[in-house]
């Protein structure tokens, strides 16, 4: 199918062939028949990746402070390589749209395939041939409706809607608007609707007229603003002022004071700047809230992704009811959309409408629609590659195409001189994008056909935790080699599945527990002598925003995995398994931020771990210190490595990059394949690392040590 992306490197907008998604668990797949552009936030993005790497940056002084922090701690080239992986991901345009019900997934209620749907969410409603929209997101035409076009603007029409909500605005009450492009227009429509006398404020004396057109009581210019509110509304204000304004002066807010009531509401639903002027806010008593999108529901992964709607009774407007809500306004004529289209160009003119909406010419736009003519086949799940590379070396298929895979594994495998076969992302557009860039042979949405290639030898399993355990035994059941970026499993009823599938298989399995291949580990151990070792390791993390995935309970939580990394390097330090684990939280328990872990092990070492979200990130975040036999070691972030031995301090430090293993473990793990040889780390050793951050991770909920 065809999709419309964004190059973040290099700003071009562009159609792109890519597979089919699925309908995955609780997700509706969805074949588009129209899909709204939306001039405010889409131009935005566009206008964002066209800019220089020293523009980015300037837009996005967040994540400048990330990458300072970083280089701090892994080095400039550990920073330069993960933002290269990033700006080559392909960004997917567009978040509102309409379509027929083609398929639906597991868990999904009340959709079949034929349905008329509009379908909302970055990422998910995108300008595409097909969609796969988890249920929350997709809401069926009432009876009524038939029109794509219009439910296409589904999503800005509850954008507006909540917006209007949050004003609690009252029937005869006045309300101005401030900005009428599409988001505008459809606030003042539907505060007209409601019952309220609305007056509509714009720089373009076209959309003025459009609103009159619409409904609108009456649309003035911005520079006749304040005498047209004052005779609007009698020389009182108005009760509500909805900025829908896209723009970075602080002119919206300000004019939002001269124009409102005592005790009015002001509401910014658009991306403006708010430097709110807190002389008129304050002697008018104004009320400000900032509005969230959609509704209730929003930026939340358990409502979104997870499908667990709230409680009608104690949340009466969610995302999804703001959206049923718009559609019914529609069905019933209350609000017309068709007025607001000045282009309806067909998908393959995509790039054209975003050259629309970005020009300042003689062509206005304000509502553009894309539609949607020829339909591919839903089964075209694979897309392959014109010429793609081949080696003598055996080839390699990668489930997974995340920031981890573009920016840390694919390089290595590609410099590696692999023959890259098949690679598999659950949307399929992020595969394409990595097939194109590192060479693979196709690109698909489908885990299964890069396990069934049969010129695959290697999989890489590079995708979440929870996928990890299922997608590992069926490699290994049909005979490939497996590498699982770690955790490898979840559960001791996975733990024992992978288990029986690796002694039997006749592929071997390695776990990315790569700390151990790392030069500054190989020399602290190589420094140690024998005998009981105490060992003492500090993560300093960093929290996990609310709502990250890595916190979902079904993904483990962060002892599993992350933790098992360390307890991997204790166990190699030391040379043996654990005999027990003995975990305990500090402060909260959600999704295991902050912990500490003793493992004791048979010859008398012991191994304290400590991992802690809630640390300075300038302190580091990787410390190791181990002691034996009269040597010291400690090894920080994989940077520095300092050992003291008979009096004597020995240090050794990488300046440019942190080397954590990467690459000598795939190299490694690669020639064992090739050569027949058994896996560079034993299968005893692997399961022996999972088993025991099983173990922690019980002992962690139950508070009791756990024997191994």
């Amino acid at each position: 199918m065809k999709q419309l992306l964004q190059n973040l490197k290099s700003g071009e907008t562009y159609l792109a062939e890519v597979p089919v998604p699925q309908a995955r668990d609780g997700q509706v797949l969805v074949r588009l028949r129209a899909s709204a552009v939306s001039a405010g936030t889409e131009r935005m993005l566009v206008d964002f990746a066209k800019s220089t790497l020293l523009g980015k940056a300037r837009k996005r002084p967040d994540l400048v402070r990330q990458a300072v922090q970083k280089a701090r701690r892994d080095g400039i080239l550990s920073v330069w390589d993960a933002t290269q992986g990033r700006l080559d991901q392909p960004l997917p345009l567009g978040y509102s749209a309409a379509g027929v019900v083609e398929a639906v997934g597991e868990g999904v209620d009340g959709f079949s395939p034929g349905d008329f749907v509009a379908c909302a969410g970055a990422g998910y409603a995108n300008h595409a041939e097909f969609a796969a929209v988890p249920q929350n997101l997709c809401v069926k035409f009432p009876q009524l409706l038939t029109n794509f076009e219009d439910a296409a603007f589904s999503t800005l029409g509850a954008i507006a809607l909540q917006g209007f909500r949050l004003s609690e605005a009252r029937l005869g009450e006045s309300v101005v608007v401030i900005g009428l492009g599409v988001l505008g227009q459809l606030a003042g429509l539907i505060a007209k609707a409601a019952g309220c006398r609305v007056l509509g404020i714009d720089l373009d004396a076209r959309r003025l007229e459009v609103a009159k057109a619409g409904g609108f009581d009456a649309a003035v210019t911005r520079a006749g603003a304040e005498a047209a509110a004052m005779s609007f509304t009698d020389g009182r204000g108005f009760d509500v002022v909805l900025i829908c304004a896209d723009a970075a002066s602080s002119d919206p807010i300000e004019l939002s004071g001269a124009l409102a009531r005592d005790r009015g509401v002001v509401v910014a639903i658009g991306n403006v700047n708010l430097a709110v002027p807190r002389t008129v806010f304050y002697r008018k008593e104004l009320a400000l809230h900032v509005s969230r999108s959609y509704g209730p529901g929003r930026y939340d992964p358990s409502y979104e992704e997870g499908g667990i709607d709230y409680p009608y009774a104690y949340v009466r407007w969610t995302e999804k009811r703001n959206i049923e809500e718009f559609l019914r306004l529609l069905s019933t004529g209350s609000v017309r959309v068709a007025p607001l289209i000045t282009h309806r160009l067909p998908f393959g003119s995509a790039v054209e409408a975003y050259r629309l909406i970005a020009s300042s010419g003689d062509e206005p736009s304000l509502g553009v629609v894309l539609t949607y003519g020829e339909f591919p086949s839903a089964a075209a799940t694979q897309v392959w590659s014109p010429a793609p590379r081949r080696s003598a070396v055996g080839g390699v298929g990668v489930i997974g195409a995340g920031q981890f895979a573009s920016s840390v594994l694919l390089p290595i495998v590609h410099a590696s001189g692999a023959s890259l076969r098949g690679i598999a992302s659950a949307s399929g557009t992020k595969a394409k994008a990595a097939a194109d860039r590192f060479g693979f042979a196709f690109a698909s949405s489908r885990a299964e056909e890069v396990i069934a290639d049969a010129d695959t030898s290697i999989v890489a399993v590079l995708t979440r935790h929870c996928e990890h355990a299922a997608q590992a035994c069926a490699a290994l059941a049909v005979g490939k080699s497996v590498f699982v970026e770690k955790p490898l499993c979840l559960t001791l009823d996975e733990f024992r599945r992978v288990e029986a599938a690796a002694r039997s298989a006749k592929g071997i399995l390695a776990v990315g527990f790569n700390r151990r291949f790392a030069p500054f580990s190989i020399a602290l151990k190589k420094a140690l002598p024998d005998g009981a070792k105490a060992i003492q390791i500090r993560i300093n993390a960093g929290a996990l925003p609310a709502g990250h995935w890595v916190l979902e309970p079904s993904e483990g939580g962060r002892l599993l995995g992350e933790g098992c990394h360390f307890i991997d390097w204790a166990n190699f330090v030391v040379g043996s398994k654990p005999s027990a684990a003995d975990a305990r939280g500090i402060g909260s328990l959600a999704g295991d931020q902050d912990w500490s872990l003793r493992l004791s092990y048979s010859d008398g070492s012991v191994a304290d771990i400590l991992y802690v979200s809630t640390g300075d990130s300038a302190a580091g975040k990787e410390r190791y210190e181990v002691h034996s036999g009269g040597v010291s070691a400690v090894l920080e972030d994989f940077r520095r490595l300092t050992i003291w031995s008979h009096g004597r301090k020995a240090s050794r430090r990488a300046w440019m990059r942190a080397d954590k293993g990467h690459q000598a473990q795939w190299s490694a793990f690669a020639a064992a394949v090739r050569q027949g040889r058994p896996a560079p780390v034993s299968l005893d050793d692997v399961l022996a690392s999972s088993h025991a951050a099983l173990a922690a991770h019980e002992s962690l909920h139950s508070g009791k040590p756990v024997s191994l």
